[in-house]
């Protein structure tokens, strides 16, 4: 039943927008009729539900019965019902002229550091979060966090292993059928372990390139056939598949060839997917910060960069945390680390636009100029 409203859901969704981004979600118990709807409970109006039946779920039946809808109501139906399927709910915006309202967004890695940034940013403008990490206590806090500040606009975690096609998959099925579709995949979880050829093990080599490398490719594989019915079902619409790539994508790294390896291919799918799904309105870009160094990424007292990076002896002459901190520091024109303000702007003009896919935009203060 809920494979078959996967495949549903996105076309619902968009032929329901037609005001305004909508979001439609499966209703929890077996209601399928306005009947049932009406008696369960909650709180509707037989004039606010829309019945289809089963065997009219096509998109051009559908088609037809939005035109005929909207053409006696001026709001989407709040709730549809199909037969012998199941029901769903639909949730419209109060605020529609915002750039991410009624927007859909997945961000990998959103439980802590740039990705717990990045989602708690763009759902204040608006963006329904699924907050996608590995680690369920950083995951659900960061969920709490998020449906703690009263917006209209709702988050929802789920545990992911992004180097696991199954788990990959599952986040995207579960974010069809609480919100109807995915309007912006973001690929942000990633790892880094510092290390030179004689240090790195090819374990450690392969964990960081599943995450870091195939993870992505798992992202926008399985996004991206939904965000196809979606662009399909409602034509001059756009969506965007973004990975927060790395300066290491864009030049070597000593010491650190497994993470700037993975961020290198990372930037040819970007420029690979993007030839692929322009015909489809699906853009694909890159966002490459700068160090991020006030992230556990970095300032994690056991395991961040700054440690490893000492240990490693990849900075000559540093003793000291400090030492290693001022090094990097000092190689950036704006005399700062990146921070997550500026990771978001860039996300926001990648979907803004509907022009430019597959490039690699760099957020890292001057560091690297692309020439």
């Amino acid at each position: 039943m809920n494979n078959e409203l996967i495949t549903i859901l996105p076309v619902i969704r968009m032929l329901a927008s037609v005001k305004g981004l909508v979001t439609a979600g499966i209703l929890p118990g077996n209601s399928d009729t306005a009947k049932h709807i009406l008696n369960s409970g909650i709180s509707a109006d037989k004039n606010t539900i829309m019945e289809v039946q089963s065997s009219d779920t096509d998109k051009t039946t559908l088609q037809k019965k939005f035109d005929n809808w909207f053409h006696t109501h001026n709001d989407p139906p709040a709730f549809i019902a199909i037969k012998n399927t199941g029901s769903i709910a639909v949730s419209a915006p109060s605020d529609k002229d915002n750039l991410l309202s009624g927007k859909v967004c997945i961000v990998t890695g959103a439980g802590q550091g740039f990705g717990a940034g990045i989602a708690e940013m763009l759902f204040q403008k608006g963006a329904n979060i699924i907050v996608a990490d590995i680690n369920d206590v950083v995951g659900k806090k960061t969920e709490k966090l998020l449906n703690s500040k009263g917006l209209e606009n709702k988050a929802l975690f789920v545990q992911t292993d992004v180097s696991k096609p199954a788990s990959v998959q599952d986040m995207i099925n579960q974010t069809v059928l609480q919100f109807g579709g995915v309007d912006i995949m973001i690929s942000n979880a990633g790892i880094l372990h510092a290390g030179g050829l004689d240090e790195m093990s090819p374990d450690t080599f392969r964990l960081m390139t599943d995450i870091n490398y195939t993870g992505f490719f798992y992202c926008a594989k399985y996004a991206s056939q939904i965000m196809k019915i979606q662009t399909a079902a409602a034509p001059g619409t756009f969506c965007d598949i973004i990975q927060i790539n790395s300066k290491s994508g864009l030049q070597g790294s000593k010491k650190n060839f497994a993470y700037a390896g993975g961020k290198f291919g990372g930037i040819g799918l970007t420029q690979s997917f993007a030839q692929e799904l322009m015909s489809f309105n699906i853009k694909v870009n890159a966002i490459c910060p700068g160090n991020y160094f006030e992230g556990p990424l970095w300032s994690d007292p056991e395991n961040g960069l700054f440690i490893q990076y000492l240990k490693a002896g990849k900075i000559p002459g540093a003793r000291t945390i400090k030492d290693v901190r001022n090094h990097y520091e000092g190689q950036v024109p704006a005399g700062r680390g990146c921070r997550v303000n500026d990771v978001v702007k860039a996300i926001l003009y990648a979907i803004d636009q509907e022009y430019e896919t597959g490039q690699a935009i760099p957020v890292t203060g001057g560091q690297i100029m692309l020439h």
